[in-house]
């Protein structure tokens, strides 16, 4: 049997190993992606796909400034501005409550030297947001954010990585791995890969995938849910997220209104699918018409959810792995890695290339969850 022959293998083919991919291409690495079914399959297919620097983990925030840069300029990254407008997204208070949480918040980035994050009050939210229900008083914003579109993503990436020679081996799944001298080889059915590197991009699976390698970490899933409704009139430009309640809430170019914020579905990891839970759905519906009084009534097109890695900190792993050579991880982005997607492909490509990067990524280190996966 023949054996195809790479200076990198990534493993998954959603938008971190498409990134990852292309940053490596681009570092004239000859690299193959290998992905069970697609690209862009599962989370990278099913995200709201939010363009977000606001109220994110303080560790991520260095790595999120540089990647929300690199949106501004995507076009140039990837041939196609990929949908992204740059509305701004923003955090609401309803009530007084809620409003010390994100006082506080602000207080905090700028006391870390950030301000990209700032208060407004209720006359400024109902300047940028007409149509939200009077009862709301006021806001976190960070007018820099906001938000693309997915599939144009998937697809631009795709396109990028094969007009720089990345092999896109759809319909492939890692079922062996087995070292040979100083690569690895992955059975994959009927075909063989031989890499010296391997980037560990496989999302939802990429904790059985690293424990082929012998990467014992540990890793959940989650199933977030979103739905879409008929067109409307222009009534929002920001993307909406509430203090207090599941709601990521934005209009789309094409008028429809996407309604997410993490509702939670029923993941099914070995059937690779998962299933909208419709009493769950409600939640979000129900935010969404209590601060849009206006979308009363509008009908729901359709809804879905898709299959994505979490960590018991919700914050990624990206990393070299301290047991196998040549392995690097970058999963578990646990709800919110669209926005990172460009700069992950950056800081892998500094991994294999350098041994190192000048990026801050102490804490997503793949040795904090295999930790916890000994203890428990």
């Amino acid at each position: 049997m023949s054996v195809e022959e790479f200076d990198v293998a990534v493993v998954g083919g959603g938008l971190h190993g498409l990134s990852a991919a292309l940053h490596l291409a681009r570092a004239g690495r000859r690299v193959a992606v290998i992905e069970r079914r697609w690209t862009g399959r599962h989370a990278s297919g099913a995200t709201a796909a939010g363009v977000r620097t606001l109220n994110r983990d303080i560790a991520e925030v260095p790595i999120s400034l540089e990647a929300m840069a690199m949106w501004h300029r995507i076009a140039s990254i990837v041939g196609d501005d990929c949908g992204f407008h740059a509305h701004g997204q923003m955090r609401i208070a309803e009530r007084d409550e809620h409003m010390p949480a994100l006082m506080q918040r602000e207080a905090k980035m700028r006391s870390l030297g950030y301000e990209h994050e700032e208060m407004i009050d209720a006359a400024d939210l109902r300047r940028l947001v007409p149509a939200l229900s009077p009862h709301c008083i006021g806001a976190l914003i960070a007018r820099n954010d906001g938000a693309a579109d997915p599939h144009r993503t998937i697809l631009a990436f795709r396109r990028a990585c094969e007009a720089e020679g990345v092999v896109i081996a759809e319909g492939c799944g890692v079922e062996a791995v087995e070292r040979q001298g100083e690569g690895w080889l992955l059975a994959c059915g009927a075909r063989r890969f031989r890499a010296p590197v391997v980037v560990n991009a496989a999302g939802a699976w990429a904790g059985r995938l690293a424990a082929l390698f012998g990467d014992e970490i540990a890793l959940g899933v989650r199933a977030s849910m979103m739905m879409v409704t008929e067109r409307l009139a222009p009534l929002l430009a920001p993307v909406v997220s509430v203090v207090g309640r599941a709601l990521s809430f934005k209009q789309s170019d094409q008028g429809t209104l996407v309604i997410g914020g993490g509702l939670q579905g029923a993941a099914d990891v070995e059937g690779e699918s998962s299933t909208v839970n419709f009493t769950e759905l409600a939640k979000g519906a129900r935010a969404a018409s209590d601060l849009f009084p206006i979308v009363r009534g509008v009908r729901v097109a359709r809804c879905w959810t898709g299959i994505e890695a979490q960590t018991s900190d919700h914050l990624p792993v990206i990393g070299a792995s301290p047991n196998a050579s040549g392995l690097f991880h970058a999963f578990g982005f646990s709800g919110h890695g669209f926005q990172l997607v460009p700069v992950v492909g950056a800081i892998l490509t500094d991994l294999v290339t350098a041994g190192t990067t000048r990026r801050e990524i102490a804490a997503f280190a793949p040795g904090r969850l295999m930790q916890e996966r000994v203890a428990a």
